[in-house]
């Protein structure tokens, strides 16, 4: 028998350091490989992380809520063979990359941190969330194996989210099993009982959020810029096209990846909004990985699709949806939160019409969708009814002045308003 060591993975490519928020597993348990083994939090990923090894898990050496470097050992497990202190696990047949380091690798310089605008990823009222997909996949299985409904728990997790031991104190007739509808009825009854505040604890993402936007306020010199698009061409295309395009591809037509080929398209032109500002100069990035807000009960999340410029658009669609996915389910692998070199961030899935979206530091700029709206627009001498959505750009004023922010917007406003379907880039 030997001891493995579990350390803090680097879970993104400007993070130090890492937050513990939960245990899955307590200290006796025998683990699997690639099962589910603590959550872990940062300001860019908040994730399950499994264990590369099969054994029992001997030692935790980092509490709950406890924040450690990236490389600090998290745990220890006596695997069978001779094992030592930094073991490398061997892969496993079939399984899953692993999203935990044996050994990560120092931890980089910090650099300033992720965007901060809670936005849900996808177009105006095309996917919404549900209870089934805040469930990791172990929850899922487990749940199934037991017959019980997930989405019926009260979960004890983050935000309320369902975990494993939840599962299993329902197959047992515990008191987790309760139904969410009484777990909203408490929260009710506690801001009736004469209260006039209330102290809501933070979570660990809500204080990493907060510490980085003002960084990235402190950092970058912000200003911004608003354009108004005539999207309706684009509208009716997408309302004509989404149920034969669900039926062929068996995913959902938004209106972002439409949005992400233009963009990256503009970015081609204007390379400069596809940069990142140093001491010795502005450093032009050559190829286009695009940052994705996604939000998550407990914050927000931008996972990045990389060289997204290179993708057709059926691939495109089907990498988008895939990493949307797994970043609500907690799937996302370290590489699917670095590199981003823009971020696109689609408030208007909340109804906003106007925003003013934070730096995803440290890149130079980031893009909002707004709501797509109906409103009345001057045509020629004429009045008529069009699908209309702003556009708003924050970005690095040391980089970027207005006159380009504003060329930037208006090429990428002309290609949609004059969008036919021989725009897609297949």
């Amino acid at each position: 028998m030997g001891l493995a060591q579990i350390k803090m993975p680097q879970l993104g490519e400007s993070v130090t350091e890492g937050t513990v928020d939960k245990w899955l597993k307590r200290e006796g348990d025998f683990v699997k490989r690639d099962e589910p083994l603590v959550e872990v939090v940062t300001d860019k990923v908040n994730a399950e992380i499994p264990s590369p090894f099969e054994g029992k898990l001997v030692k935790i050496t980092v509490t709950e809520g406890e924040t450690v470097r990236v490389g600090a050992v998290l745990a220890q497990i006596e695997v069978a063979g001779d094992a030592k202190a930094d073991q490398t696990p061997v892969p496993a047949k079939e399984a899953p990359a692993p999203r935990a380091e044996v050994a990560s690798p120092a931890a980089r310089p910090a650099a300033a941190p992720t965007h901060p605008i809670s936005a849900p990823p996808l177009a105006p009222a095309t996917e919404g969330g549900n209870d089934h997909a805040r469930l990791s996949p172990a929850v899922r299985k487990l749940a199934a194996e037991h017959g019980i409904d997930a989405t019926a728990l009260r979960g004890s997790g983050m935000g309320g989210r369902v975990t494993r031991d939840d599962i299993l104190a329902a197959a047992e007739g515990g008191a987790a099993a309760a139904p969410a509808p009484a777990a909203a009825a408490a929260v009710r009854s506690a801001r009736t009982d004469g209260a006039r505040e209330e102290l809501m604890k933070l979570s660990v993402m809500r204080k990493a959020i907060a510490v980085h936007m003002v960084r990235s306020l402190a950092t970058s010199p912000h200003a911004w810029t608003l354009q108004e698009v005539d999207v309706t061409n684009l509208v009716r295309y997408r309302e004509a096209e989404k149920e034969g395009f669900r039926a062929r591809h068996g995913v959902t037509l938004t209106y972002l990846p439409f949005v992400i080929q233009i963009v990256c398209d503009a970015i081609k032109q204007f390379p400069w909004l596809n940069s990142t500002w140093t001491d010795e100069g502005v450093m032009l990035k050559h190829y286009i990985n695009m940052g994705i807000a996604v939000s998550i009960p407990d914050g927000l999340i931008v996972p990045v699709l990389k060289e997204a410029d290179q993708r057709g658009f059926t691939d495109l669609v089907g990498s988008l949806n895939d990493l949307i996915e797994r970043a609500r389910n907690k799937q996302l692998k370290p590489d699917d939160v670095q590199g981003g070199t823009f971020t696109l961030n689609n408030t208007g899935a909340t109804g906003s019409v106007a925003s003013q979206p934070i730096i995803n530091q440290p890149q130079a700029a980031i893009l909002t969708t707004e709501s797509i709206v109906k409103r009345p627009v001057v045509i020629g001498d004429a009045i008529a009814i069009r699908h209309v959505m702003n556009m708003c750009l924050s970005f690095d004023h040391r980089i970027i002045d207005g006159m380009m922010a504003g060329q930037f917007l208006a090429l990428i406003k002309k290609t949609l308003e004059g969008w036919t379907a021989s725009s897609i880039r297949l």
